[in-house]
């Protein structure tokens, strides 16, 4: 075995202790004591000899376990000695907590002890606080009642010279003299009277120097003896007259009567009254007195709180004169001078000053001082016992914003003369109703003139209005509504008993008679204006209410007093028109007028009025409610309008329908008959179609002139079925039969609608009968839409052929052989077709009438459509 001394030095230092302190790995450790042994086998040029490192490594085992020997020797050691300083530290510690244990318990006896010195000493201050009460108590009461016997005498030399030992003398003699008041009124004896009287004596003229003494503080600019002045009064009585005598005397209130007339504004009086100009937002003397306002009470409020001890009650009694005296006054002077112009003068006035003076408030809001909690009244009957039971007067300081308070009220009250109960909305719908008469007076004395061509063509109108006037004299409390109704009927000469002898030559203009945009346009940003001013000058739990009453007025100007009169005048134009003369279609043009206003109208509901009524459900309720019922008025009689005016349309196509001539289709000389293209009566009704189809697609858009047009089209169908069984056809007739046909159906074409291009190639086809040889009849009839009818239905048209007395035996046999052969096939024919009979088919035609499906787009989410009632459209039947 190899010994240790047979270990080379670095493997001898690689294994001392120290080595293994610390990080150590194995891998490195073997590694290090192979490394050189390596080297050595790699130089030998022999085989592999393992005995170097298995000497190597035995003698590095036999080193490792002696180290591991000493280190637990020495660990040993070690934890023996550790043991024993734990012993020891164990012991002094043991001491250590029996010494504190010994110097606490000393600690909590003394401490025992001072307490209870504590509880003494706080006993026997308690008693010379209460002996010092009772002294004070007893000298105080000794004190008032020298003072009270010395009165009974007369005697007030004593006070004299307290009072002219300085300041602090006047103010003891303030305090003497508050509590001997007090006194004097509790005491009930003989000579009680007498004291009293001279007690009350002395007080007024102890008051009356001292606001003298103030007055000439006041005149001289000594903040300081004022001061002294005021704390002096205050402890006396309150100090109110030495705060009256410095308000009254102030430079703002002396001498500042203000007038309208000094400010020459006359731009603001020459367009107040004018509903177009914007309302004013200054006026010169307005905005010249608030500006003296705003420096004035920058000023005072320094001074005021230099010299007052209570300045919030000092500036609450200033700005109350400041809002009774010169706001007020000058407030009344330029509503008197509004009034005098207009009621609309009156109400911009009203908010001019209203807005002016809320900016006023605002800014005087910046001036808040300090509240100071004033002691209790020197005059309560109490006072006496609270100083004999030694309670004390105590000031403190508060975070009311009490003069903010006074300013919120003070500007309610200036306010409240005008806008309380109804007294401002009746005055706003009654200056909106004078608006709105005067925009339509014109418009109303020209459809008043159509009542020359119809007494009652005006009569529904009138007496809408008229019972809506008469609530203004016949119920207690008149509505806004009924009184914008009664003067539009005023200023538009209409009287309620409408006498017929009195006429109206007014020189008015056919173009005074028309609905324009820019008149809606008008009354909508009057009535905005009036809702505007609304919000801002009453209560926000009113809006909702108010702003319902101010929707009534516009619904009775707009709606009743404007668009419904222009289509009672249309539909009265058209009632006595003269049925031989063409229809006018600008009834078409008044419906889209309607329309746009009608939108213009609602859309200005929805966004500006409901809105306001938010905060009210059953308000918003009923104005949807009234809303609806109003608009759905006006588009009854739109519906009444546009109805007639197919009425008369068809009825004038029917006219020259009957003027086809007996022979236009049965014509002698044939070279003539192919010179004309078409027929007059068929040029004629190309024309109003044309017309109806240019002013439909230029008044009316959608669904609302796809139905007008399909009830045009349907009806004259009808027309043209009938009119084909009436005149007789020749073989060259039938050319210009086919001509005419074809126009006809070319012009109804152009109206771009499916539901009539079957129903006019049904009539063109029809036509082409007349055309047809005897021979290939029977079979033409069995084709196309023809096939659809009873063969037998078609001889009442077969038979104005010219040649149908030479060849109907003929027809009416071989038809009847081919009904029975064809029976079964004709019959799914027609049920396919759904059409069995052309008397059927003729009656159906008649039947569509304009039904449900026009409407006049106005917005459903407030009206619903113009839909015409009645009849409704059948598109199936062709």
């Amino acid at each position: 075995m190899q010994h240790f001394g047979d270990l080379d030095s670095a493997t001898e230092e690689q294994l001392r202790l120290n080595n293994f302190e610390g990080k150590f790995d194995v891998k490195e450790f073997v590694g290090s004591i192979s490394e050189r042994l390596i080297t050595q086998s790699k130089a030998s040029s022999g085989p592999f000899d393992p005995k170097p490192f298995i000497r190597t490594f035995e003698a590095v085992v036999d080193k490792l376990i002696s180290v591991r020997k000493d280190v637990q020797a020495k660990t040993e050691q070690m934890e023996k000695s550790v043991r024993v300083a734990e012993r020891e530290y164990s012991k002094k510690m043991a001491d250590l907590n029996r010494g504190f244990e010994a110097v606490g318990s000393s600690f909590s006896t003394m401490e025992s002890k001072m307490n209870e010195v504590g509880r003494t000493a706080v006993r026997i201050g308690e008693q010379l606080e209460s002996i010092h009460i009772e002294r004070q108590r007893a000298q105080a009461a000794h004190d008032l009642i020298n003072y009270y016997n010395q009165f009974s005498r007369g005697d007030t030399s004593r006070l004299d010279a307290l009072k002219k030992e300085g300041r602090e003398g006047r103010s003891q003699v303030a305090v003497i003299l508050r509590r001997l008041t007090t006194v004097a009124r509790e005491v009930d004896l003989p000579s009680a009277d007498k004291t009293r009287e001279n007690i009350d004596k002395y007080c007024e003229k102890f008051e009356k120097d001292m606001i003298y003494l103030f007055d000439r503080c006041y005149r001289k600019g000594d903040p300081k003896l004022m001061h002294h002045c005021a704390q002096t009064l205050l402890d006396f009585n309150g100090g109110a007259s030495c705060v009256q005598i410095y308000v009254n005397q102030h430079d703002f209130f002396m001498n500042k009567v203000r007038d309208t007339a000094n400010h020459s504004d006359d731009l603001l009086w020459n367009n107040v009254s004018k509903p177009d100009e914007s309302p004013p937002k200054t006026e010169s003397g307005l905005t010249e007195l608030f500006g003296e306002i705003r420096a004035t009470v920058a000023q005072e409020s320094q001074i005021v709180q230099a010299v007052f001890p209570n300045p919030p009650f000092v500036m609450q009694v200033f700005l109350q004169r400041v809002f009774a005296q010169s706001i007020q006054q000058y407030m009344e002077q330029l509503l008197t001078k509004g009034s005098s112009l207009s009621d609309l003068a009156y109400l911009r006035i009203l908010q001019l000053v209203h807005n002016q003076t809320s900016n006023l408030v605002e800014d005087l809001k910046a001036h808040e001082l300090p509240s100071i909690t004033p002691s209790k009244s020197s005059l309560e009957i109490s006072e006496f016992r609270r100083v004999l039971s030694g309670a004390l007067t105590v000031s403190g300081t508060s975070t009311t914003s009490v003069v903010s308070a006074m300013l919120e009220n003070a500007m309610a009250e200036l306010f409240v003369p005008y806008i309380e109960g109804q007294k401002y909305l009746d005055r706003e719908s009654k200056s909106l109703g004078e608006l709105y008469a005067g925009l339509l007076a014109n418009y109303t004395r020209y459809h008043m003139k159509m009542q020359k061509v119809k007494s009652s063509m005006f009569d529904r109108m009138v007496d809408r209005l008229g019972a809506a006037a008469a609530n203004t004299t016949t119920s207690g409390g008149s509505s806004t509504s009924a009184q914008a109704a009664a003067l539009i009927m005023r200023y538009g000469g209409i009287s309620s008993e409408r006498i017929q002898d009195k006429s109206v030559e007014d020189n008015v203009r056919e173009e005074d008679g028309l609905l324009s945009i820019d008149v809606a346009e008008k009354m909508l940003k009057w009535h905005a204006e009036a809702v505007g001013r609304c919000v801002e000058l009453t209560s926000q739990n009113d809006v909702p209410k108010n702003t319902f009453i101010l929707l009534r007025v516009l619904a009775e100007a707009i709606g009743a007093a404007y668009l419904e009169t222009a289509i009672e005048s249309a539909i009265a134009r058209l009632e006595f028109a003269d049925p031989k003369l063409e229809p006018s279609l600008q009834p078409l043009e008044v419906l889209r007028s309607v329309d746009l206003i009608c939108h213009l109208w609602q859309q200005y509901t929805n966004m500006a009025l409901f809105p306001l009524a938010a905060s009210s459900v059953t308000v918003r309720r009923e104005m949807t409610i009234f809303n609806n019922q109003t608009v759905s008025r006006t588009e009854g009689a739109a519906n009444t309008l546009i109805q007639r005016t197919i009425d008369a349309t068809i009825t004038w196509l029917s006219l020259q329908l009957s003027k086809q001539k007996k022979n236009d289709f049965k014509p002698r000389n044939d070279d003539l008959s192919f010179a004309r293209v078409n027929t007059e009566p068929c040029v004629a009704c190309c024309e109003i179609l044309e017309k109806v189809r240019d002013a439909a697609i230029q008044n009316i858009s959608g669904k609302n002139r796809e139905a007008f047009l399909t009830e045009i089209g349907v009806s004259f169908h009808s027309l043209l079925l009938d009119h084909l069984r009436k005149y007789p056809v020749s073989a060259t007739g039938g050319l210009m039969l086919a001509k005419d046909l074809k126009s006809y159906q070319d012009t109804v074409a152009s109206f771009n609608i499916l539901a009539l291009h079957e129903r006019f190639e049904f009539i063109r086809q029809l036509g082409n009968v007349f055309l047809v040889r005897p021979e290939i009849l029977k079979s033409y009839i069995t084709e196309n839409y023809l096939g659809r009818i009873d063969s037998a239905l078609l001889k009442p048209y077969l038979a104005q052929r010219s040649d149908w007395g030479q060849f109907e035996t003929r027809f009416n046999e071989n038809v009847d052989v081919e009904d029975v052969a064809t029976d079964s096939a004709s019959k799914g024919l027609k049920d396919r077709f759904k059409m069995a009979k052309l008397g059927t088919m003729v009656k159906d035609l008649e039947g569509l009438k304009l039904g449900e499906g026009i409407s006049m787009g106005i917005p459903s989410g407030f009206t619903g459509s113009f839909s015409i009632g009645g009849r409704g459209l059948n598109n199936n039947s062709a």
